[in-house]
């Protein structure tokens, strides 16, 4: 979690319910609320209890069935070692991810007598006023008064991890004309990775390939085993890259998206596709099998921010600013925990060191 490792400055829990897409949403924002910048602002905050690795909270039936405000006892529902994390002294700012984790996101702000600030990410299909602050996707059509809206996920790479793929992978840096990352994504609830959404796209990559486009296709963890190696062999005849684990070397993901013109993303990832509009690449939403008013309304606020466009087999090029929401919701919290922990003013005397003009 970088900065927020230090003695100084308030206490953290970073806590999902071990899903990896809600699991990404809260290292974004813990990692935006890092950035040196932001993290001196509210260094004077002295905080208990802070824990540097993420918590991992995966409650059971039947308590999973209902609404979280509904759960009684809850801690009830974790294992055993679990429940052991769920004790005082509470941290500063809990910050959770999920339907699943809303009730525990509740039950530390009344634990704590209000004094922890609680975010919850992610619709929690519960009142937003049992919480500090919830941060949803605009397209999950959530409002009030201490709701933040972000277009799409809230992505964010610190410069740190940019500079650390920048070096692994130098020689990227030199090869990014007419370069695109695929972006593979699966089945899900919604959409489904068919046998017919493959080969359509492999004959269109194909395509872009004789045309000369330098393709870096990974796959996640979502995609099926099938369609990994339909695409692992479509690159290996025209020359191209391909990474889905370990057993291809060190991960790219980062690198390509540094160093490519243009993404195209699968349809059925927010994650996915606000990280390639982190970047500011042009990003091609490539159509799955299925459908759900949810994705089609989190593409349309991609496409009217000027970030996507829906792919049809032929790459486009475009500029606009890239989209960084995982800023502004950790600006929004430096700005509301300051509100409760005024800084200190400085006296006459103060000197400010030269490291921080």
């Amino acid at each position: 979690m970088g900065s927020l490792s230090g003695s100084l400055g308030p206490s953290v829990w970073a806590v999902s319910d071990g899903r990896a897409g809600n699991a990404s949403q809260v290292r974004a924002l813990v990692s935006a609320l890092g950035e040196p910048g932001r993290w001196m602002r509210i260094a004077h905050i002295a905080g208990e209890a802070h824990r540097a690795e993420p918590m991992v909270l995966t409650p059971g039936a039947p308590w999973t069935w209902f609404p979280a405000d509904q759960w009684v006892a809850p801690l009830q529902s974790l294992p055993k070692a679990q429940r052991a994390l769920m004790t005082p002294p509470w941290p500063t700012l809990w910050i959770a991810a999920g339907r699943r984790s809303a009730a525990f996101t509740k039950l530390v702000r009344e634990q704590s007598k209000g004094q922890t600030f609680t975010i919850q990410v992610l619709d929690p299909y519960i009142d937003p006023s049992n919480f500090d602050l919830v941060v949803t996707p605009e397209h999950d059509g959530l409002a009030g008064d201490n709701v933040v809206t972000t277009i799409g996920s809230p992505a964010y790479f610190s410069p740190d991890r940019l500079e650390e793929a920048g070096q692994l992978f130098t020689p990227l840096a030199d090869d990014t004309n007419r370069s695109a990352i695929v972006i593979l994504g699966g089945h899900s609830k919604t959409h489904k990775f068919t046998p017919a959404v493959a080969s359509k796209l492999a004959v269109q990559l194909r395509d872009l390939s004789k045309q000369g486009w330098r393709l870096r296709i990974t796959a996640s963890r979502r995609t099926p085993v099938e369609i990994i190696a339909q695409f692992r062999k479509m690159a290996d005849e025209t020359g191209n890259l391909f990474w889905s684990g370990a057993q291809d070397g060190p991960n790219p993901y980062l690198a390509w998206l540094m160093f490519s013109k243009v993404a195209l993303v699968t349809e059925d990832s927010a994650n996915m596709l606000s990280e390639a509009a982190w970047h500011g690449l042009p990003v091609h939403i490539v159509p799955l099998e299925g459908k759900a008013e949810k994705f089609d309304r989190l593409h349309e606020t991609l496409i009217a921010r000027g970030a996507a466009r829906r792919f049809t087999g032929s790459i486009d090029q475009w500029t606009y600013e890239p989209l960084r929401e995982a800023d502004r919701v950790a600006d929004l919290i430096v700005e509301k925990l300051l509100e409760r922990h005024p800084a200190p003013a400085f006296g006459s005397g103060f000197v400010m060191p030269s490291w921080m003009d």
